[in-house]
C-alpha cells in the first residue's frame, strides 16, 4: 500500500472526526462563546457611554461580516472539518513513517498511540501553559504577541517530542524497552518544565469574566481537540485493520 492510499484514508477519517468534533463542540463550546461575546459587548457599551458621559467621541462599531449564526453553524463545520481533513492527511503520513516500527504494535494500535502522542504534543502541552480563551477575551494590541508565543510553544512542544522520541529509539537498541521509556520520558518532562519556566506568562482575562465561562470553554476546546484526534486515530485504525496494512508501507512507483 502506497503512502497516497494512506493519506486518502486519513482524509475519509479526519472528515468523519470532524463532523463527530463538529457536533461536540456546536454542543459544548458555543454556548460558552456566545457568552463571552455578550460580555464583551457589554463592556464596550459601558465604556462608550462612560466616553460619551465624559464629552469624548466615540467610534460607531462596524458591522458584523458574519452573524452569529453563521460563525457558530456553516462556518464552525467548514473550519472543524477542513481541520479534519488537513489533519487526517498529516495522519496518514506520519502512520507511513511509524507502521512496523513501534515495537510489535499492529496497525490499529499504531494509530491510536500516533493520535495520543499528537493530541498531547500539538494541543495538551501548549495549552497547559497558554490556555485557551473564548475569541473576545484578550487585548487586540497584543494579537500578535500572543500567536507568536503560542506557536513558538507549538514548535517547541512538536520539537522536545520528536527529540523523546529519537532519544528512546536510540537508546532501545543498547537497553532494555523500558528503560529507553523511562529515560525518554525524564528527559522530555526536564526539557518542558525548563520551556515553561522560560516563555513568558499572558492573562489578559478580565477579572470580571464569569469564571464558569471560561473553563466551560476551556473544557469544550480540550474536548473538541480530543474527540478530532481520537476520531482520526480510531478511525483510521480501524479501516487499517480491516484492509490488512502490511507492516512496512511501500514507496509509490515512479
Amino acid at each position: 500500500m502506497t503512502v497516497g492510499n494512506l493519506i486518502l484514508r486519513g482524509l475519509f477519517a479526519g472528515i468523519l472526526a470532524g463532523l463527530l468534533s463538529f457536533g461536540f463542540a456546536r454542543i459544548a463550546a458555543e454556548p460558552a462563546i456566545g457568552r463571552a461575546v455578550q460580555f464583551e459587548a457589554q463592556q464596550d457599551a459601558a465604556q462608550a457611554a462612560a466616553a460619551r458621559a465624559a464629552g469624548k467621541e466615540v467610534e460607531e462599531e462596524e458591522p458584523e461580516v458574519f452573524s452569529r449564526a453563521t460563525q457558530s453553524g456553516i462556518g464552525l463545520l467548514t473550519g472543524v472539518v477542513g481541520l479534519g481533513a488537513g489533519l487526517g492527511a498529516m495522519f496518514g503520513v506520519l502512520f507511513a513513517l511509524a507502521n512496523g516500527r513501534i515495537g510489535s504494535l499492529g496497525p490499529g494500535a499504531t494509530a491510536v498511540l500516533l493520535a495520543v502522542l499528537g493530541w498531547i504534543t500539538v494541543y495538551l502541552v501548549p495549552m497547559l501553559k497558554y490556555p485557551a480563551s473564548p475569541p473576545a477575551v484578550g487585548q487586540p494590541d497584543t494579537i500578535q504577541l500572543r500567536t507568536g508565543l503560542y506557536f513558538l510553544m507549538y514548535a517547541l512542544s512538536i520539537a522536545a517530542t520528536v527529540g523523546a522520541w529519537a532519544l528512546g529509539t536510540a537508546l532501545a537498541r543498547v537497553s532494555s524497552l523500558w528503560n529507553a521509556f523511562a529515560v525518554a520520558l525524564v528527559g522530555y518532562l526536564a526539557v518542558l518544565v525548563i520551556v515553561f519556566a522560560v516563555m513568558p506568562a499572558i492573562n489578559e482575562v478580565p477579572g470580571n469574566f464569569p469564571a464558569s465561562t471560561l473553563w466551560e470553554f476551556r473544557i469544550a476546546s480540550a474536548g473538541s481537540t480530543a474527540i478530532l484526534w481520537g476520531g482520526v486515530g480510531l478511525i483510521f485504525g480501524t479501516v487499517a485493520e480491516w484492509s490488512a496494512v502490511p507492516r512496512r508501507i511501500s514507496a509509490p512507483a515512479h
